[in-house]
């Protein structure tokens, strides 16, 4: 039916075409190469019957000679065509893979195409400023919420600072205040430490005194 389409002008499946053409050109090829073995087989013969031929029967030997130069022509002719049959084969094929590969190509295209068919530069940009603008909305918010107590709260920096120089001036006052009562004899090192080690024996003697009262009482 399809061949009956192409003889009137129907139109055929470039892919169909194409397998086609390479299964008849592999096809051909084929048959020449069985046709190379046969007439490398007859060349054979010929060479093998000149030499049987060529001192007893030299008549016989010269038309072995003739049919194996006609031999040898043909197969060069047809190692010509076989040649020939392979370039176009190799020819179809890369034609075919570059065919199949631009296709695909331009399926891609089309997909690229589809993908950025809603999208413009502006549309970028303007979704690029939306989410700058929302990042900085969200950090505020972030810091808002991880600073509660400052919610609210104005600031007067006077105010703080008259509030520090009043502290300041009391405790200024305090200190000059505690230098007026400092005794005029201040203890030198020996005597601190002889205080100190006094200090301690009547402690000693407090605790021991503690210690007959409370076992008198245990009595």
């Amino acid at each position: 039916m399809s061949g009956w389409m192409s003889y009137f002008g129907g139109r055929k499946d470039p892919k169909a075409t194409t397998r086609e053409a390479i299964v008849t050109l592999r096809q051909q090829l084929q048959m020449l190469e069985k046709k190379e073995e046969y007439l490398l087989k007859k060349i054979d013969e010929e060479l093998k019957k000149a030499k049987a031929n060529a001192i007893s029967n030299k008549p016989a030997a010269t038309a072995a000679l003739r049919r194996k130069k006609q031999h040898e022509q043909e197969l060069e002719r047809l190692g010509g065509t076989r040649l020939t049959l392979e370039t176009q084969v190799n020819a179809i094929e890369s034609a075919n893979i570059n065919a199949t590969t631009m296709e695909a190509m331009k399926k891609g295209a089309d997909a690229l195409k589809a993908i950025h068919g809603g999208l413009t530069i502006d549309r970028v940009d303007a979704t690029m400023d939306a989410i700058r603008e929302q990042t900085e909305l969200a950090n505020e918010i972030s810091d808002a919420i991880s600073n509660p107590m400052n919610v609210g709260l104005e600031t007067d920096e006077e105010a703080l600072k008259e509030e520090l120089a009043e502290l300041e001036a009391e405790k200024l006052d305090e200190v000059l205040m505690g230098a007026e009562r400092v005794p005029s004899h201040v203890p030198s090192g020996p005597e601190l430490a002889a205080e100190s080690r006094k200090k301690v024996e009547q402690e000693s003697e407090e605790e021991r005194e503690l210690r007959e009262l409370q076992a008198q009482l245990a009595l």
